[in-house]
C-alpha cells in the first residue's frame, strides 16, 4: 500500500484544523464519568442513539453512586433503546461499583486502571486519557480502521496495529485532536458507502488504498 509522506500528514492535519481547530467528541456527557459510560454504551452503537438514551439518564444520574441506586432494571429503562443494553447495563453497573470501591469514585487516568473497570477495553480507555486527560492517544474505531489506510496514514490489518501506525507517524502537536478529526472525516465526508471524494479536503493527497 503506498503511505503519505512526513510532508503529506502534517498538510492533512493542516487542513483538518482550518476547517475545525477543536473537535470534540459528539457524545454528549456533562462530566467525566458520564463520557466514560457513553463511550462504554457506544460500541457496536452510533453516537446519535446513546446521546439520546442517556439525556434523561444523566439528569437523575450523573455519579457512579447515582446510577447504581437506579439498579440495574432502572438503568435498562434509559437505555434499552441501544443495542445490547442487557450487557452494557451490566458492565456499567460493574464499573460503578468499581469506581466506587477502588478508585473513591474518581476516573483513573492510567491505561491499566481503566481497562480495569468493567466494559472498558483499549478503545475506550484510549478516548478517555485523550479527551478527559489530554493524553496522545489514539482510539481506533470503525472509522479510523477503514480509510487510515485508505488515505495512506497507516498501515495495519487490526486495531492495534493501526492505532500504533497513527501514533508513530501522526506528530505530537496534532495528536490532541487527531482521532476527532479523523472519526468525523470518516463519518461525513468519507464514508464507507459513497465518499464524498469531490468534497473532501484532501482528497489531493488521499493515496486511495
Amino acid at each position: 500500500m503506498k503511505l503519505l509522506s512526513a510532508e503529506q500528514i502534517v498538510e492533512t492535519f493542516e487542513r483538518f484544523k482550518k476547517i475545525n481547530p477543536k473537535p470534540e467528541s459528539e457524545l454528549v456527557a456533562p462530566n467525566p464519568f458520564c463520557l466514560l459510560v457513553s463511550v462504554v454504551l457506544s460500541a457496536q452503537a452510533t453516537d446519535k442513539s446513546v446521546n439520546a438514551a442517556t439525556k434523561e439518564l444523566y439528569e437523575i444520574a450523573d455519579t457512579p453512586e447515582k446510577i447504581l441506586a437506579l439498579g440495574k432494571d432502572g438503568l435498562i429503562k434509559y437505555i434499552k433503546s441501544i443495542g445490547l443494553y442487557r450487557s452494557k447495563a451490566e458492565h456499567v453497573m460493574g464499573l460503578c461499583e468499581k469506581l466506587i470501591s477502588d478508585f473513591d469514585s474518581k476516573i483513573p487516568d492510567n491505561r491499566d486502571d481503566l481497562e480495569s473497570l468493567p466494559g472498558v477495553g483499549r478503545k475506550t480507555a484510549n478516548v478517555i486519557l485523550n479527551v478527559v486527560y489530554n493524553q496522545p492517544t489514539m482510539p481506533v474505531d470503525t472509522h479510523l480502521m477503514r480509510i487510515s489506510p485508505k488515505i495512506g496514514l497507516a498501515d495495519g490489518k487490526n486495531p492495534r496495529e493501526i492505532e500504533e501506525s497513527l501514533v508513530k507517524r501522526i506528530p505530537q502537536k496534532y495528536m490532541k485532536h487527531a482521532h476527532h478529526w479523523l472519526i468525523l472525516h470518516g463519518r461525513y465526508t468519507c464514508t464507507a458507502r459513497n465518499p464524498k471524494c469531490n468534497e473532501c479536503p484532501i482528497s489531493d493527497i488521499c493515496q486511495h488504498n
